[in-house]
């Protein structure tokens, strides 16, 4: 389940994620806003009040990164959390449905070139969100799924999003 591509009107790019999990929106919403699930599956902390309005800081522990600053868009628990971090907006909507949850994330972003690789991060980080909701340990380290799903990426979204390249630690090995 690739995400996929789209530009906008306006020139920005959306990646969009789709994803059913068999665990009610409840329980899916504290893995977006809780700390300690947050690190399992999400790539930085997320420091600040869950609020509309709040500032918010992104910290990528063992990455040696900058920490980035965004803000906290929207908060409506447990159906909506949208914020920017970095340049990007994302936004998570939840959804109930029959045995679960239907999660819908967007990533907005401005460079065309970085889809790829990021399309793979948000892979990955999705592809790490049901261990956490399970109350399991995420099956691969970090990296792992990235490397695995990267290329499909490059070849489904094309030579022109994929100018940007991995991000440390993630090259072809």
């Amino acid at each position: 389940m690739l995400g996929t591509l789209t530009s906008r009107p306006d020139g920005r790019w959306e990646l969009r994620y789709v994803r059913t999990l068999p665990h009610p929106p409840e329980r899916v919403w504290s893995a977006l806003t809780e700390d300690e699930e947050l690190a399992a599956w999400f790539p930085s902390t997320i420091e600040g009040e869950r609020k509309a309005g709040a500032s918010l800081t992104f910290r990528f522990d063992g990455e040696g990164a900058e920490p980035q600053t965004g803000e906290m868009l929207a908060c409506e628990p447990p159906r909506l959390l949208e914020l920017t971090w970095g340049g990007d907006v994302l936004r998570f909507e939840l959804t109930p449905v029959d045995g679960g949850t239907e999660l819908v994330l967007v990533d907005t972003f401005d460079e065309h070139g970085k889809a790829a690789r990021d399309g793979a991060g948000w892979h990955e980080c999705l592809d790490r969100l049901p261990a956490v909701l399970a109350g399991e340990p995420p099956p691969l380290d970090w990296g792992v799924r990235w490397k695995e799903v990267h290329p499909r990426y490059v070849d489904a979204f094309g030579p022109e999003a994929s100018s940007i390249g991995p991000p440390e630690g993630h090259e072809p090995g």
